[in-house]
């Protein structure tokens, strides 16, 4: 009986640490910077430092920085690592604001595990306009996933082992963002990106899918909601014509403000729609819904889903089932 408690007290703590996790929080920023957990300043880390935080618990509100603009009118706007262990769901992911002008710094979460099958890979946010963050905090109800479940779409990840530790990175790159703008993929295939033909920097030149480069040729900024698409570093933005209707192919003209031709909106769903042409029907990230809008606009598209280089894109009515449609902004190829 004198062995009772130690072993008792052994499983006391085998039960209390088996979920704990270790986060890692990385400097590689130009700077010294200001950094946070759960709203509670951690104090400074060095350029090259990195400090380790020990038994959060499942939910340890979210990491960053202030540096570089986290702050904005009082208002929290800093990108965001996040996470969400509660009993099997073992999510983490990353928030930045809406508005990618506030885009303090890049930042990746890397856990310990090795990817396998879409879990436990890198999340990383290094543009302001990116698709693989969430715009607000996401609220994850209804229950975790089904164990065979399949991994979660960015801007979500898992990692599903218990225990698993997390490497935080601020400014992956070793500096702060810049304005590069950001490739956008057809239907988020990595090998295929929006183009300008020849990089030819003139009105009228064709806008093409070709391989992705990361050339300046395929690299652009757009918003959720209203906004232009407009060729990084340029004065050109993507231009439907003077009468956009389907089968208009698509092509690079000079910048002008609320120049219907070039108001174009990136909806929830990932569609680039022209504003002012009627709303494209509802599209789930996960699968595509029926809808029944009669109403549905023009959106940017694949032209007959051929890959091919040198295939013009065109706009076309926007519709359900259409992966034609669909266009990913990641951060990198």
């Amino acid at each position: 009986m004198r062995g009772f408690p130690s072993l008792f007290a052994f499983l006391v703590l085998s039960a209390s640490t088996v979920f704990a996790q270790d986060y890692i929080v990385r400097n590689q920023c130009p700077t010294p910077i200001e950094w946070f957990i759960g709203g509670q300043s951690q104090g400074n880390l060095s350029t090259g430092n990195s400090v380790i935080r020990h038994n959060l618990g499942p939910n340890p509100g979210f990491i960053y920085t202030s540096a570089n603009g986290g702050f904005k009118n009082g208002q929290l706007v800093a990108v965001r690592a996040g996470f969400f262990f509660e009993p099997n769901y073992w999510y983490y992911y990353i928030v930045r604001d809406g508005s990618s002008v506030n885009f303090n710094t890049g930042i990746s979460i890397t856990p310990s595990q090795q990817p396998n099958n879409g879990f436990c890979v890198t999340a990383a946010c290094r543009e302001g306009n990116s698709t693989n963050a969430y715009r607000q905090p996401p609220v994850f109800n209804g229950g975790p996933p089904p164990s065979n479940a399949p991994a979660p779409l960015p801007p979500n990840h898992q990692c599903k082992t218990p225990g698993t530790n997390f490497d935080i990175t601020f400014c992956p790159e070793w500096s702060w963002p810049q304005a590069r703008g950001a490739p956008i993929l057809a239907n988020f295939n990595r090998q295929k990106c929006v183009d300008i033909r020849g990089n030819v920097l003139a009105n009228g030149t064709p806008v093409q899918i070709y391989d992705c480069n990361d050339t300046g040729a395929q690299r652009w900024f757009l918003n959720f909601g209203g906004t232009r698409v407009q060729l990084a570093g340029t004065n050109f933005c993507l231009d439907a014509g003077s009468n956009p209707v389907n089968g208009a192919q698509m092509k690079i003209w000079q910048c002008y403000d609320n120049l219907p031709a070039q108001q174009w909106y990136l909806t929830q769903d990932f569609r680039i729609a022209l504003q002012g042409t009627g709303t494209p029907p509802f599209v789930s990230q996960r699968s595509w819904s029926s809808s029944h809008n009669n109403a549905a606009g023009l959106c940017l598209d694949l032209t007959g889903g051929n890959t091919g280089n040198g295939n013009i894109l065109q706009a076309w009515q926007c519709t359900d089932f259409n992966a034609n449609q669909v266009w990913g902004l990641p951060d990198f190829l």
